[in-house]
């Protein structure tokens, strides 16, 4: 079917950027983190160091998920003739709270280079939306409110962002337009990119006039891509996309059930040429029709013991058992040892485990060096719910500083990492906290993850587009209680109580689903 929005995109360079037109300017930077304000792990400025902080001409060729509208943007801006102007890029792998002073020192640090690049065409950003900070609750409103002030109220200001993630009203009266990644796993940032910097394009060039029209979902839930119904539903919202010309983005903002704020919840948004209220009509259908499906979208998941027994029946390997809420992307420390405990206490060998986060174990081991046979007490630290710290003579395989993994076109780095063996298991021990994203990650340590019946992996559904690849079978383990999964029962004090599944339907007989 032809896609409308083809008629959009930009041929040749018009009157804007022909050679006796000046050439537009461009700032750009990226700010970013997930802020689970439930996890006991505050952020300070190393935590965005040791993940990116990358100042101006420093940014790597790669993005790191948020960052992607700098990267993107150089190439459009380099066909168009025009000038980007970029700033700081820094993205800190999900946590707490972020410091006072680190928030505000990374914000001015961006806001002072937008200044000093005035005057500008357009900002163009790379946020999260979950970032929660001391002193502010919403820290992507209080940035782009702020460069609203600076740039003011005619110049284009539009951002990527993340979708799990909080909407709010001070957001939408700073932006023109924001596009969010679809997919979860997020595979599609740098696709996204491309949709933001298209949408900038045509709207800079005169050809269209993007006007955000919001529904407010009322509900907090989660909604994997990689399964129906949110497989379908993403596919309907890209072929609307594809098939309207008014409609210039949809996005379903998911919500961060982790994330204490007032505005916590799932919002549907879309960005038509000028038409706010066919856009609140079709944001009001969609929305409708994603709560009507509340409760279903999630993978169905089971204890460690029901989990253990499941990949112990297996016939062909490897299982990969999920450890979906100990996932150092939703902000917890990724510590938990409830399911090696659970493969210790059975006996289990020929397994692999990546990852444990305790920088403490992996200093000493680097200490110890490889090859050494040491006593060792690791993992468990952070918070209860996460099982209890294991004892036991191990033996040190591999040393690896500054380890990485892939993340689709990207790395995603974890630290200095130790390869340990304990009763016949294969651990990873990191230092800097991150998702099992790629299969990558065992054999940065000298583990080949596909001679292993069983890999545990610390991720809720990033981990699938890779490792689905290579595993025989995929088991989704609640495993201890280090993330707050159930907001019926979450102690919220901030978040708003008017929303599923804290009341049963909050549409009423509109949902058609009651």
């Amino acid at each position: 079917m032809e896609d409308k929005r083809l008629h959009r995109l930009p041929a040749e360079p018009d009157g804007l950027t022909n050679k006796k037109a000046k050439p537009l300017r461009i700032f750009t930077a990226a700010l970013a983190t997930e802020t689970n304000t439930f996890s006991p792990i505050c952020i300070d400025r190393r935590a965005f160091e040791a993940s990116l902080y990358a100042p101006p001409g420093e940014h790597p060729e790669t993005p790191t998920l948020c960052s992607a509208p700098i990267t993107v943007g150089r190439s459009v801006c380099a066909a168009k003739g025009w000038e980007l102007i970029e700033g700081t890029a820094a993205w800190a792998d999900p946590a707490g709270l972020v410091s006072r002073a680190t928030y505000e020192g990374l914000r001015d640090e961006v806001l002072d280079q937008l200044r000093a690049a005035m005057p500008v065409d357009a900002v163009v950003l790379g946020l999260h939306g979950a970032m929660v900070a001391a002193g502010y609750e919403d820290t992507e409103g209080d940035i782009l409110a702020r460069v609203r002030e600076i740039v003011g109220p005619d110049i284009l200001v539009c951002a990527e962002l993340d979708p799990h993630s909080h909407l709010t009203v001070k957001r939408l009266t700073a932006a023109n337009f924001f596009v969010y990644f679809k997919e979860f796993p997020h595979t599609d940032f740098v696709d996204r990119a491309e949709d933001l910097w298209r949408l900038a394009v045509d709207t800079l060039e005169g050809r269209i006039k993007p006007v955000m029209s919001v529904f407010d979902c009322r509900m907090i839930d989660v909604f994997p891509t990689s399964r129906d119904p949110m497989r379908s539903f993403v596919d309907k919202i890209m072929q609307i996309e594809k098939d309207d010309a008014d409609i210039l983005s949809i996005s379903v903002i998911h919500g961060f059930m982790a994330g204490d704020v007032p505005e916590m919840g799932t919002k549907l948004l879309v960005v038509t040429d000028d038409k706010p209220e066919k856009g609140k009509a079709v944001a009001r259908e969609l929305g409708l029709e994603l709560f009507s499906k509340r409760g279903t979208f999630i993978m169905p998941q089971i204890d460690e013991k029901q989990a253990v027994d499941q990949a112990l029946k297996a016939t062909s390997w490897p299982v990969v058992i999920a450890d979906m809420w100990d996932n150092p992307g939703g902000g917890t420390a990724g510590d938990a040892t409830v399911l090696l405990e659970e493969l210790l206490a059975r006996g289990v060998t020929d397994a692999a485990i990546g990852t444990i986060w305790d920088p403490m174990a992996v200093q000493i081991c680097m200490a110890a060096g490889e090859g050494a046979e040491i006593p060792l007490r690791f993992g468990a630290k952070s918070a209860p719910g996460t099982g209890n710290p294991v004892d036991g003579i191990v033996k040190v395989v591999k040393i690896v500083r500054n380890a990485e993994m892939r993340f689709g076109e990207s790395f995603a780095p974890f630290g200095d990492s130790a390869h340990i063996v304990l009763h016949g298991i294969d651990i990873i021990l990191n230092s800097t906290r991150a998702q099992s994203f790629d299969p990558s990650l065992f054999s940065a340590l000298g583990i080949e993850p596909t001679s292993k019946k069983i890999l545990v992996i610390k991720s809720t559904n990033h981990f699938f587009a890779s490792f689905s690849k290579i595993a025989a079978e995929i088991i989704y383990c609640a495993a201890g209680t280090p993330y707050p999964n159930n907001p019926a029962k979450t102690p919220y004090r901030r978040a708003r109580k008017d929303i599923w599944p804290m009341i049963a339907d909050p549409h009423g007989s509109e949902s058609g689903a009651a």
